[in-house]
């Protein structure tokens, strides 16, 4: 089934030509879409916002092997209204086979709130198709000014964009 759309051409008497589609002049195509556009951008911001609420959201976002290590890149989002200034996690990994391969620390720095940070690790030793799953076991250090007890790990938000799965 194929629609057909009228077009028309239209001359505006200053030397301009505006194609017409459907009964609508292009111009205002245009302006509705840059509108449509603007109210959109702050409702998705404020949709990824209220997903975190006032916790962290850790993702995989992806695996690469390196010189035999495995590099885990990892965007964190600090979802709550004070900076993080030191966020420690207690991370472990296993095989393929789903045996603990090693315990360790990731060190995530200083969250700002509010915004993504990405940081990566290189696990020596092992090759990414070897990891099976991550597990976040808990938090080793999370200080800041003013911050909740818990606040790194009350609500964590763990998710990933590999084929690797994170736990916690």
């Amino acid at each position: 089934m194929t629609s057909q759309l009228s077009h028309q051409t239209r001359h505006d008497g200053t030397g301009h030509i505006e194609a017409i589609l459907g009964g609508y002049t292009m111009t205002s195509i245009a302006r509705l879409g840059a509108l449509c556009a603007a109210l959109l951008m702050p409702m998705a911001a404020a949709a990824d916002e209220a997903e975190i609420g006032k916790a962290v959201s850790i993702e995989l976002n992806a695996i690469k092997d390196g010189d035999n290590s495995c590099a885990l890149t990892f965007m964190v989002i600090n979802g709550h209204d004070q900076e993080i200034g030191k966020a420690v996690y207690e991370t472990v990994l296993f095989d393929g086979q789903g045996q603990v391969d090693r315990l360790t620390l990731f060190d995530f720095g200083t969250l700002p709130p509010g915004r993504p940070r990405v940081r990566q690790f290189s696990v020596g030793g092992m090759t990414c198709a070897n990891l099976g799953q991550i597990l976040i076991n808990g938090s080793h250090t999370c200080d800041g000014t003013d911050l909740v007890d818990g606040a790194c790990e009350k609500g964590l938000q763990l998710n990933s964009r590999t084929d690797v799965e994170v736990i916690g």
